[in-house]
Parts: C-alpha cells; structure tokens; sequence
C-alpha cells in the first residue's frame, strides 16, 4: 500500500517495504524532513510529542525523538496522550511543532505522523508541501555531538489541558455534579481510558463505568466511533440504566454520544448540540465541513449568527473559522473546535460542553437530540485503485450534474432543493467517500447508491 501524504500527515499500514508502507525508514525520512522544516522554520527548537496507545506506537515514538534529537532539536514527551492534548502543549511550551503519532480511527495496523506548527495547529497544505520537498531533497542536516538535542519525558499535560477545561466559563461543574449523572464510556483501549476519568473526577461526575478501558491499543472494535461499530456499549445502555454513553476514538479528537436508552445521538450531533450551548450563551458564527450535517447551519441562523462550510480537514476549518470570527466549529465526525480553548478538535473539552448543556437541558440526551432539526446522513465509500482516473471522474460527475449547483473546493458537491451529495477523495484512506444528506434515511441512501451507481459506471467506462 502506498503511503498516504496529506493534510492529516504522513499515515501508513505497518510494515512491509519502504516507502510502501509506514516503516522504520519512512518514519525516520519524515520525522527528519519535519525537524528540517521546524528549523528553517525559526519558532523554536522545542518538539512536542505524543502517541495514542497503538502497539506500534512506541517504536515510532522512539525513532522520531531520536531523529529529531540528532538534529538537535530539543524533545518533550508526553508518552500516551490526547491529540488535543499535544496542540495545547506545543502552545504552552512555545515549542517549534509537534508530532502526533496516531491513525485516529484507523484500525490497529496503522499509524501515522500528524504534524503541528508552532501554534500547535496541523500544518497547512504549503507547509506540508515544503516538509515532503525537504523529504526527497537528501540535504538534511544532522547536528553534531556537541548539539544533539535532549529529551524529557512528562506527564503533566493532561492535567493542564483539563485545568484549563474546567476554567471554561461555560463549563458548568455545579450544574453537572447535581445532576448525579451515571455513564458509560468506551475509550477503545486506548488515551481516552485515561482521560476521560481524570476529565470526569474533575467535572463531579462520580458514577462512570468503562468498558474496553484498558488502554493497550488492541482495540475492542473498529476504532470510528459509528453507530455500527458501538453495539457493546449500546446494549449496556439498554441494560443499565445509564443517563449517557460516551464513545471517543483512539487519540480523543473525536467524540460521539449514545443516548440513555442505546440509541445513538448521532456523531453528527456532537457539533450541533455543543454548538446550539455554545451559540445560547455566546451568539455568533460557526463553520463546519462541506460533509457535515446542514442541521448546524439551522441552529446557527436561529442564534443570528452565519454559517460557513469549508472544505474537508482540521485544517481547513481553522482557516475558515478564523476567516469568519467564528465562536464554534468543527466536523460532522464527531470534532468540536472551541477557539475559546484553542483550535484544535477537542473529545475532552466537547464532553465537559455537552454535560453543561444536558445538565443546563435538565431532561434525557434523547429528548435533547429531539430538538434539533432530524436530517439523516449516509455515509458510503468506494475502495480506491490506482488505476481510478479522480480527476477524470470528478470531471465527468460536474458534467453530468452540471444543472444543479455545485461546489468543488473539494472534490464536488451536489445540491438539491433539499438534499445534497458530496463526493470526495479521503485525506487520511486509499477510498472515495460519497456522503449523501436528506430529511428521510430512506432519500439518504437513495442519493447515495445513485452516486455510487455513477460512479462505477464512470471507472468501468459504462456511462
């Protein structure tokens, strides 16, 4: 398999022959070519690093903080954290970037690098450019003896990240520990059976049960925190008398809620419901991604606010959202970004907000959920083969849908009177994502295998 360069970093199967796949070659060429950035970069000879709990993500730790130190950088280790947890950390430090050594919800037998800037933001598209130039030039520098660089390890992080939660004015600790709530989390063995229990303790919330809590990276069940991958935790709810599920991905970016009685609330809701609090108490603008739910764009037009969609990527709706002054933002996946904390999708800083808001709500999450304008997404993909001509495809969808209105900051989208489909190459697996979003699941899917149907025709060269 080819290695996957993108805005979401350098990510790869483990194993297999260099350059192929993620290896110890590939993990040392790109973790030099990252260090050679920082430094020309001038911010600082601080790097911040931290894994989720993959197997394989010890070895990658230990490479790339010997790689960088022999390019005498200076190295903090955080050793198992949150992906939001290392952002925060490269702001606190004022170091040059970080490193993030996770495949969020890829299965077990990826990994990857994710790259920060010194803002503790993902480099953007130029900046990623640059770091694979210096990648293949074979003009790294590495330092001398005298000037390698050193190493600590620490784990003090995680409870400056969730200090500073707590410090959130809309954060509201007394209104969540008199609701006595009981919960259910599923961290799929990895950080978040760290954090979440430290964020909880801190929160007042005293009953909690975790299942799949031990955090060795083996995980339970597909890691994409999707209806259909969470039927454990949802017959626990059936059974348990819970008042909420919480269900996070291996690096805690990502969060989804399951409601008292096993129904899901939806990843798509996480935003929407964080962001209906947010917008009640702080009225103004929101941006989410071209594939997320129209149901934010309604939420945010009742607050008077505006309502942007940027194209697909943590990245991209940081640009957006500072473009546009906005208080909230995020992707339909489940990734809360609160640039009154810092901007970055943060699982963390999203369960303090909800538990806020249900407190706040005083009734149960799925009468929560019922609030809120009920679209339904379905969310299809395509294996990719390198044969597959995307430009040429996406070239031939504009035209045949050339009468509706279309956006292709990326990869194209298609709008209905009210439905849309948007069609795209994923940044982080070799596949094409066809999400499709109406009022009834049933149009959903419809539009989507219509697509799909398109699609194959395109490659099979039957349209």
């Amino acid at each position: 398999m080819t290695l996957i360069k993108s805005i979401s970093g350098i990510r790869g199967t483990i194993g297999g022959p260099e350059g192929q796949n993620l290896t110890p070659f590939d993990v040392t060429k790109y973790a030099a070519a990252f260090g050679a950035w920082v430094l020309e970069n001038g911010k600082g000879k601080k790097i911040i690093i931290g894994r989720d709990a993959r197997p394989s993500g010890a070895w990658i730790s230990q490479i790339t903080a010997s790689t960088l130190r022999a390019m005498g950088l200076d190295i903090i280790d955080l050793g198992l954290s949150t992906t939001p947890t290392v952002e925060m950390a490269v702001a606190y430090e004022q170091a040059g970037g970080g490193i993030i050594l996770t495949a969020s919800h890829n299965p077990i037998q990826w990994n990857a690098l994710k790259l920060l800037n010194h803002e503790g933001e993902f480099i953007s598209a130029e900046e990623g450019a640059r770091v694979l130039e210096l990648a293949e030039s074979g003009q790294i520098n590495f330092a001398p003896n005298k000037s390698m660089g050193t190493y600590l390890s620490t784990d003090k992080y995680l409870h400056k990240h969730i200090e500073a939660i707590m410090a959130l004015p809309l954060v509201d600790k007394t209104a969540i520990s008199s609701r006595n709530f009981k919960v259910i989390i599923d961290p799929v063995n990895s950080v978040g059976a760290i954090a979440i229990p430290m964020l909880l303790d801190a929160l007042g919330v005293k009953d909690y049960t975790i299942i799949n809590g031990e955090p060795n990276g083996h995980f339970a069940h597909n890691p994409e925190p999707l209806p259909e991958n969470l039927n454990q935790i949802a017959q626990e709810l059936e059974h348990g008398h819970f008042d909420l599920g919480i269900v996070v991905d291996p690096d805690v970016d990502r969060l989804a809620f399951m409601c008292e009685d096993g129904s899901a609330f939806g990843e798509e809701y996480t935003l929407v419901a964080v962001a209906d609090y947010v917008l009640s108490q702080t009225p103004g603008n929101t941006v989410s991604n071209l594939s997320s739910t129209r149901a934010l764009k309604d939420v945010t037009l009742k607050y008077g606010g505006e309502y942007t969609a940027s194209a697909v990527g943590e990245v991209n709706v940081v640009k957006a959202m500072k473009a546009t002054k906005s208080v909230i933002g995020g992707e339909g996946n489940g990734g809360i970004i609160y640039p009154s904390l810092h901007y970055g999708r943060d699982a963390l800083m999203g369960i303090a907000l909800f538990l806020s808001h249900l407190a706040k709500f005083g009734k149960s999450a799925s009468m929560l959920l019922a609030k809120y304008p009920q679209y339904h997404i379905s969310k299809n993909k395509i294996e990719l083969t390198p044969d597959i001509d995307m430009d040429r495809l996406l070239e031939r969808i504009q035209t045949k849908y050339a009468r509706q209105p279309l956006n292709t900051a990326d990869g194209v989208r298609i709008d209905f009177d009210a439905e849309w489909v948007h069609l795209r190459k994923s940044n982080t697996e070799p596949i094409i994502r066809i999400y499709a979003e109406s009022s009834t699941e049933a149009t959903a899917n419809h539009l989507a295998q219509k697509l799909i149907v398109d699609i194959k025709e395109i490659i099979t060269g039957n349209e």
